[in-house]
This record gives structure tokens, sequence and C-alpha cells, in this order.
């Protein structure tokens, strides 16, 4: 059986304000998290929870992957927006055009988000957070559709798109050109082999489809640190 996509993890400098930040802006609940750091468990159909880890590093590049949050009318965009900036966020330029009308935003520690405008058709049937946008390869959907499961939605001209078959928000990669990589991720994937699984087994099975183990300086833990073939960091936790 293939892993969970137990959670989307921050690198964070202030875990406790960012995860009120967060959870103010989707509405979630916080709860203890089993490897430390703080955690906000779904309370919608995204099937996997926010955990932000205590970290020293400062962010200095933009992510390589950020929440697109959906609109259904242009006041609840507006809505979304006053609230994230009550909540600590705030406007970026990231090199959007004039003419979009999507929302750049910041959440308190700079990681990049964007609150779609109403009508966005490739969203239209996901809810809050319509997806979580990367920067990616082709190739990395496809490693990504076999290592969760998940089948591909979207394959067109090597941008990529997958989502569980039981809902919640599109994983989509854009394709080339990627841009450079100037630090280790502040956001990352956490998998967990479902109970009863072996995680040596799925981390075997991670490296058949082109994932690698690699050193990040963690020390011991029960978690295994691991890259896709893109050489975006992720954890395989034990099963949960």
């Amino acid at each position: 059986m293939t892993s969970q996509l137990f959670a989307l993890s921050f690198d964070a400098n202030d875990p406790a304000r960012l995860a009120d930040f967060w959870g103010g802006v989707l509405g979630w609940q916080q709860a203890d998290d089993p490897d430390g750091g703080v955690a906000l468990v779904p309370s919608d159909d995204t099937g996997f929870r926010l955990r932000f880890l205590a970290s020293r590093e400062q962010k200095v590049v933009q992510n390589l992957m950020h929440f697109d949050l959906t609109s259904a009318s242009l006041e609840q965009q507006q809505e979304t927006v006053a609230k994230a900036l009550a909540l600590g966020g705030r406007h970026i330029d990231v090199g959007q055009l004039p003419e979009e009308e999507h929302v750049v935003l910041a959440d308190p520690e700079g990681n990049e988000f964007c609150v779609i405008e109403p009508g966005n058709n490739f969203l239209a049937d996901c809810g809050f957070i319509g997806a979580l946008a990367s920067d990616g390869t082709q190739q990395l959907g496809y490693f990504w559709s076999e290592a969760l499961g998940w089948p591909l939605v979207w394959d067109q001209d090597q941008e990529t798109a997958i989502r569980s078959p039981h809902g919640g928000p599109k994983l989509t990669w854009g394709g080339p050109p990627l841009m450079p990589r100037a630090q280790r991720n502040r956001l990352h994937f956490d998998l967990a082999p479902p109970i009863g699984g072996d995680q040596q087994a799925e981390v075997d099975r991670l490296v058949s489809l082109g994932a690698k183990r690699i050193d990040i300086g963690q020390g011991e833990g029960t978690w295994v640190v691991m890259a896709d073939p893109d050489g975006n960091e992720f954890c395989v936790l034990t099963p949960r």
C-alpha cells in the first residue's frame, strides 16, 4: 500500500505565530503534533495537516510551492485578503502582471500564497485550498502520482496536476523553466505508511520510483529524509 500525505510541514522561526496565522486564515484548529512543532488539523476535505517546525534559518528566496486559495465571489476574495492582512500577512510582488486578478500575499514569515479570483475553472470543484502549486518538472508530477497513488488530472504542455481520489486540493507542477534553488525548501511533504505498514519497504518503493535518501544533518530520528527526482526534500515517517 502507498503512503498517505500526512502533512505539509513549514520551517518556521516562530511556529506558534505561524500556526495562529494559518489557523485564522483557514479556520483550522491546533492539535498535538507527534514529532514536535505545532500542528493544524483540517476542518474540510484537505486530507493532510499543516505542521510548523522550529528553524533558525531565515527565508531568503521565493518558495517553490504555495497555496492557491479559492473564492466563490469577489466579495469573498476581498474578505480573505482582509483577514490575512489583519492576521499579519502582507501584499507582495512576485512579478505578477497588472491584468491578473489573483492577489499575491505572504504570511508573517514571508511564505507566498495566492487568493484566486472567482470563476477560475481549473479550481472550480476544489475547496478553500484549491491547490498547492509548485515549481517542478513534468516528471515530478508523474513521480508524485505514483508515490501517493493519486491520479493525474492535468498533463499538458509539461504542466501536471494530481488529486486525491477523495477530493481536496490539487497538487500542481508548472513545468520548466525551473527557479534556481538557493537554500533548502522551507516547505516539505511528510509521508506516512498506513498503520501496519513498513517504513523501510516504503522507502525502498520510493527509491524505485526515482527518489533517494539524503542527509541534511537530521541526526537520529524515526523519520527518513529523502529527495524527489527534482531534489525537493520530503520525509517518510513511521506508520500512523
